[in-house]
């Protein structure tokens, strides 16, 4: 699980979530409540930055999930 927190949405963030998703697909992420956005904003501004798909969002918590480039690591088979 990654958190995005008062420091908002910057470059160290993003270049972490990049590298969960290209890994895993699928990541979980929550909002902490001293965040300046909440947990849709924050999802639809990350999921757009990464070129990701937002899942789900529920509280504090959203998934975001990208397709892998290696078939290998595929969790969700869409072919």
């Amino acid at each position: 699980i990654f958190f995005v927190g008062k420091l908002g949405i910057g470059e160290e963030l993003i270049k972490q979530l990049d590298d969960a998703l290209t890994a895993r697909e699928l990541i979980k992420v929550g909002v902490q409540e001293n965040c300046d956005y909440s947990a849709r904003e924050a999802a639809d501004e990350i999921a757009q930055q990464l070129n990701a798909d937002v899942v789900q969002v529920i509280g504090r918590k959203f998934v975001l999930w990208r397709r892998s480039k290696d078939p290998k690591k595929r969790v969700i088979k869409l072919d």
